[in-house]
């Protein structure tokens, strides 16, 4: 049997850019994305801390050091900038490999989206 749990998380980053006009997504800096073990294209769950808004996107690679959370296309209008939002996606494994699993969370700066 496989379930679904919880793979990686980035916990508290700050919405850098609202980009209404863009195609669709998440644009989030490539340094981030590795720290939590995320891949360009790969679906996630945003929650939004500020209004409780939650959406499911794609990744996309943003600039390395930029600390950039933007927000694009549609979901664009779930979020202001500065709002702090929770970044998560999941991977379905094996429920005996589940009870030792562990996931990538990680806790940028909330006022510049670095590592600390």
């Amino acid at each position: 049997m496989f379930i679904e749990v919880l793979k990686s998380k980035i916990h508290q980053a700050r919405v850098t850019e609202a980009n209404l006009y863009y195609v669709g997504s998440i644009t989030i800096d490539e340094d981030l994305m590795d720290a939590a073990n995320l891949v360009e294209n790969e679906k996630v769950q945003v929650v939004n801390i500020n209004n409780g808004e939650r959406l499911e996107t794609y990744v996309i690679k943003g600039e390395r050091g930029s600390g950039d959370v933007c927000l694009n296309g549609p979901a664009a209008r779930k979020c202001s900038v500065n709002d702090l939002v929770i970044i998560m996606s999941y991977a379905s494994i094996d429920f005996k490999e589940a009870k030792s699993f562990k996931p990538s969370i990680i806790f940028p700066d909330i006022q510049t989206n670095k590592l600390v």
